[in-house]
């Protein structure tokens, strides 16, 4: 299986794909750790464009092929990102989840963004101002969405574990009809 996160920084993907990543025997893939280990090894100077994602798309691909499954954490914030885990989801023949994490509390997000610090030595977070510019498609495909204002980790955990064991009953049980 894959599941592939996104959303704005600052809506607490990566805490939750992280902490899920601990519950689940899943392959666990930060493209935050993977663009900043690129930008720190000097040899694509200051701008790692798609390579974060290409290498991340190369491992998710590799692990599925060897029957481990992913958790894969970015903002993915483009249809062409998406549609590219799914194509590896496709070619590996396993069923992908597409997780889209928000925080609708404009006021609690922007607090979270402007309180962070990187647990990556020499990343730096995004400014609330560098979040509210950045391009965001929307979701054009089936996708869960699990907002986390005003939710301690723990319960939004739980929350996404079921929403997750409910999308997996229904790609083993297409005819399975959505409750949402």
């Amino acid at each position: 299986m894959l599941i592939a996160f996104g959303g704005y920084p600052g809506t607490g993907k990566t805490t939750l794909a992280r902490a899920l990543a601990g519950r689940l025997p899943f392959v666990y893939l930060r493209i935050d750790t993977i663009e900043q280990t690129l930008l720190s090894s000097g040899v694509l100077g200051n701008d790692v464009g798609p390579s974060g994602y290409l290498v991340a798309y190369a491992l998710a691909a590799e692990n599925l092929r060897v029957g481990r499954s992913i958790i894969a954490d970015s903002v993915n914030p483009l249809r062409m990102t998406r549609a590219s885990w799914a194509e590896i989801a496709r070619e590996a023949k396993v069923p992908l989840i597409e997780v889209e994490i928000i925080c609708s509390e404009e006021s609690e997000h922007r607090r979270r963004v402007e309180q962070r610090t990187s647990d990556i030595k020499g990343h730096f977070v995004p400014t609330w101002e560098t979040v509210q510019h950045l391009q965001f498609e929307p979701w054009s495909t089936p996708h869960i969405v699990l907002d986390t204002a005003g939710k301690a980790i723990g319960k939004a955990l739980d929350e996404l574990q079921n929403l997750i064991l409910e999308a997996t009953r229904q790609h083993r049980n297409p005819e399975a009809v959505d409750s949402n």
